[in-house]
């Protein structure tokens, strides 16, 4: 499925929504699944510390991911805008430049990894015992950084350049892989925490070759020829300074990570530490559909904005944010209702799924407003605002969570480690809405003087 300039410019909003947005939840899910199969058969294969073992590498697979996310959701925003305005051949240059800029930045961030690895692990919350299980795993999966960034760019700059369905074929095949090569390296051969990363290398080395016959053989709008490979260094600086909101997310998010840690194996020990990987892979799978909406959203957003059709920008927000409301009440409620479901996908350890019920429950306590504050911070990205997107980015989880991770375990122990991303919810929700309905006065504002212009 193809979706043409004229369709972004002039089909109902709803319809385009769904378009785009329908493939890129799929597609997220199955990133998710992707990710979390892992945990879940080193969860019933070997144990609660390997658990632990994964939880705690979680951080570096973030920092490195964020590279990723900074080429391929800027250049993915910057190509939607040039393709708004007409200019399809400076739109084949950002692409051709994103998948070179993203190749390079894959190898050295691998190369400065692996020369520090052992003492980052330690620092990221690995304890002696959980260091046996996260030292492997995590060399494994650094050897297949640069495909892992090719497949997570390509699949937003697909999605961006008019093929959703291609996009979510990226993950889908990644996923896929992984799923039937973790069965066979950790049920089948017992190869345990080493066997799950030689399946998840394998899976991505498979999706980056997807995306690259995917531009290569000219199925999508754009079509790559070598010349659009040169780096121009304006060009790359410009899609960095729109990248950077959602990279700084990450990098925050992932210092998050360790911060919970460290503040688990203080509070509750590696049983804590266990738990919040099984909660982050549930997690994970829950806010992986509201980042496909928001993904599915931004060239619809990205495109009326370059064209200057304002009311077809508002449009899209307010709908968008009206489906990813629907959908996290309603996982709201699954979570609340069956915790203990959803956790044995993960283990069978009573003791685990007794700490990770208690800590999901307080940790998801807000879960609703999330989906409104991705939405909001995200649609100033998708439109090139990337100063209100950096701070909205921020604010959940450095401005506002940071400080209630440091001070509420103090007075409530484990409980208040939990809590504290609920409580930073809430207050990013009243900021970033304050954010959006300020420009949503200044949208109309300029969409009266362009009538008074006509």
């Amino acid at each position: 499925m193809m979706v043409t300039p004229d369709e972004l410019r002039n089909e109902s909003v709803v319809r385009l929504i769904l378009k785009f947005a329908g493939p890129a939840i799929a597609g997220m899910l199955m990133m998710s699944i992707y990710n979390v199969t892992d945990r879940i058969f080193i969860g019933h294969a070997v144990g609660p510390l390997a658990l632990a073992g994964l939880a705690v590498a979680f951080p570096l697979m973030m920092i490195k991911g964020a590279l990723g996310i900074l080429i391929g959701l800027g250049g993915s925003s910057l190509l939607s805008i040039r393709m708004g305005e007409g200019r399809e051949e400076e739109a084949r240059f950002i692409l051709g430049n994103s998948f070179t800029l993203v190749f390079f930045a894959g190898i050295i961030s691998s190369v400065i990894a692996l020369l520090f690895l052992r003492p980052l692990l330690a620092f990221m919350g690995a304890s002696e015992a959980v260091m046996q299980y996260a030292y492997p795993y995590t060399l494994i999966i650094l050897f297949g950084n640069p495909f892992h960034l090719i497949g997570l760019s390509g699949t937003n700059l697909i999605r961006a350049e008019g093929s959703p369905r291609a996009s979510m074929l990226t993950n889908f095949i990644g996923a896929c892989t992984n799923i039937v090569l973790d069965a066979i390296f950790v049920l089948g051969f017992r190869w345990g925490v080493s066997g799950a990363a030689i399946a998840t290398v394998i899976s991505q080395i498979a999706s980056s070759i997807w995306v690259i016959m995917h531009f290569v053989r000219g199925k999508g709008v754009l079509q790559v020829a070598k010349k659009h490979l040169k780096v121009s260094w304006e060009r790359a600086l410009e899609i960095a300074k729109i990248g950077l909101a959602p990279f700084s997310r990450s990098i925050v998010n992932s210092s998050i990570v360790i911060l919970f840690n460290n503040s688990l194996k203080t509070y509750g020990g590696d049983i804590a530490v266990s738990a919040m990987g099984v909660i982050f892979s549930v997690d994970s799978l829950l806010i992986m559909p509201l980042v496909g909406l928001s993904n599915g959203a931004q060239p619809v957003l990205g495109f009326n904005y370059g064209a200057r059709q304002y009311d077809r920008v508002k449009k899209a927000l307010f709908y968008a944010i009206g489906i990813a409301t629907t959908i996290v009440i309603i996982i709201y409620l699954v979570i609340m209702l069956a915790p203990g479901f959803i956790l044995r996908l993960f283990t069978s350890d009573q003791e685990l799924i007794r700490v990770a019920t208690e800590g999901m429950r307080l940790y998801m306590l807000l879960l609703p407003v999330v989906g409104a504050q991705m939405i909001g911070s995200n649609y100033f990205l998708a439109t090139g605002r990337s100063g209100q997107a950096i701070f909205l980015n921020l604010a959940r989880q450095c401005i506002f969570l940071v400080p209630l991770l440091l001070i509420l375990p103090r007075y409530l122990d484990l409980a208040g480690v939990w809590l504290s991303q609920s409580m930073a919810d809430a207050l990013a929700f009243i900021t970033t809405t304050s954010f959006v309905l300020w420009d949503i006065r200044r949208l109309n504002r300029q969409q009266k003087l362009m009538e008074a212009e006509n």
